[in-house]
């Protein structure tokens, strides 16, 4: 091994480049420019790695290196930041993800015949390919009909076999422009979206169903005024469906123009989930920026899982109502960007899922008042490779800091998820079923006590899941997402 003859590489450097830049400074003459090896030293894709495969594991060895092999340790030659990146860096190559490419795909294949995993077979079919490329949510209703929201759209009904839609008329109005004009990205910039539908858990009976949405003004603050820019926060209302047409409806939660802001609605992440004692929480994303310090400010809505009773007003027992100047339906804070929000019925408990910078992924264990860290601390590193400690200068204690039940890293973009609990999986009772977005994959979780036992890849390479859900029957409804069109698929029991 020659890697020892390059000289100290600087936190600078790293500030500065990409990981990929790093690698190949420090790394590559021994290990190759694609990671498959030289005569130097040995491939790190297509193998097992001898010393192990964790983030941590990799940490080490590169840190004491390897003097069998000829490997120097490199701990007193790059910082804990360095090979903190240069760890994560690997399993991104290992795990197929490239952070300098878009996800969204052109077209996406659907898989076709038995799908084999390890307690279920599944077929996959499709419901419907008559959707916008960006949708966003899927609520199945008892009778087979589904709400559908489709983010530039709006509320849709869609008939048991997938044929028909019919877009509901009056709800909350949204845009469908762009900050991008042009490329890919420009599917997703936009401002004014409609996020998350939630019927009530008494639906059937009172009619209620929630909306989350990107409330949008043009000239309602002094920086819309003054550069002529679109703000906007989010906002949850809820109505119901007469004729075709939104009626009945009422602010379950707003907030003041001064917490409206510029950022795209993309960073809402926005999700709905009730308990069963009348509550209903939702998520708001880091809107002020995702290295901004007022996630952590209690005055402030953003970066935060908030609760409030069903018909908006704030339950006497969240965590800050007695603190002076806190957002009173604050529940828990330190999110970045929440993808998936669920309320476990079966045992009582929240759940909630959400992207990291480049690591950290999570799925959280959702207890009130707690601090899930960010943009204090992450276990994973920025785009450029910096570690996220290094972004604000704000002291703080990792004891005060929540873990996360599950952590992924590298990131696959971990999306919604749902709880199992049906007939059609028998043996998937009480799992997490996750979708992601960047690895195009679904996942199952297996969580005893409150930690991660067991994890599965079930089905890879179907496009973006922005949602699941769980029908009536038991089946696990997804939602893609795709250039050419989202879709609605089924998975069922094979036969």
């Amino acid at each position: 091994m020659v890697a020892w003859l390059f000289s100290p590489v600087s936190n600078a450097q790293l500030q500065f480049g990409a990981i990929g830049e790093l690698y190949a400074e420090t790394c590559s003459s021994c290990h190759g420019n694609d990671l498959r090896g030289t005569t130097l030293g040995t491939p790190l894709l297509g193998v097992e790695l001898e010393n192990g495969e964790s983030v941590n594991d990799i940490k080490r060895s590169i840190s004491v290196g390897n003097p069998e092999a000829e490997m120097p340790a490199w701990e007193n030659i790059l910082s804990d930041e360095q090979i903190q990146s240069l760890s994560i860096y690997v399993l991104e190559q290992r795990a197929g993800f490239n952070y300098d490419s878009y996800s969204m795909r052109e077209q996406v294949d659907i898989p076709r015949g038995v799908q084999n995993t390890q307690e279920h077979d599944f077929v996959l079919s499709t419901v419907s390919n008559d959707v916008d490329p960006l949708p966003y949510s899927i609520a199945p209703l008892s009778d087979g009909q589904m709400f559908l929201v489709e983010k530039k759209r709006g509320l849709s009904i869609v008939s048991a076999d997938g044929k028909k839609f019919e877009l509901v008329a009056g709800t909350p109005r949204v845009f469908d422009d762009s900050s991008l004009t042009e490329g890919l990205r420009a599917l997703d910039r936009g401002k004014g979206w409609m996020q998350d539908v939630a019927p009530h858990p008494d639906y059937d009976s009172n009619g209620w169903i929630y909306i989350y949405y990107g409330d949008r003004c043009d000239a309602c603050t002094a920086i819309s005024r003054a550069e002529h820019r679109s703000v906007g926060m989010a906002k949850v209302v809820r109505g119901r469906i007469a004729d075709g047409e939104w009626v009945d409806e009422q602010t379950i939660w707003s907030t003041g123009y001064e917490n409206y802001t510029t950022e795209t609605d993309l960073k809402l992440g926005g999700r709905i989930a009730f308990d069963n004692k009348g509550y209903v929480y939702f998520s708001i994303g880091a809107m002020n920026g995702f290295y901004d310090a007022e996630i952590q400010d209690l005055s402030r809505p953003w970066g935060k899982v908030h609760r409030v009773h069903d018909d908006g007003r704030i339950p006497t027992d969240n965590p800050f109502v007695e603190v002076g100047g806190a957002v009173q339906s604050i529940w828990t804070i330190g999110h970045r960007a929440p993808q998936g929000l669920e309320y476990d019925a079966h045992t009582g408990t929240l759940w909630g899922s959400e992207h990291g910078p480049r690591g950290g992924d999570e799925i959280n264990l959702l207890l009130p008042e707690r601090n899930y860290g960010w943009p204090l601390t992450s276990r994973g590193v920025d785009y450029d490779g910096a570690s996220v400690e290094s972004k604000l200068d704000i002291a703080f204690d990792m004891k005060d800091i929540e873990q996360p039940v599950v952590d992924l890293t590298p990131s696959p973009a971990i999306s919604s998820f749902v709880v199992y609990h049906g007939d059609r999986f028998p043996n998937w009772e009480g799992d997490i079923i996750a979708g992601s977005l960047k690895a195009q994959t679904l996942y199952r979780f297996v969580i005893e006590k409150d930690r991660l036992v067991e994890k599965e890849i079930l089905l890879k390479g179907i496009g973006r899941i922005r949602d699941i859900e769980v029908d009536a029957k038991g089946d696990v409804i997804l939602l893609s997402e795709n250039v050419s069109g989202g879709k609605i698929l089924r998975m069922s029991p094979a036969r």
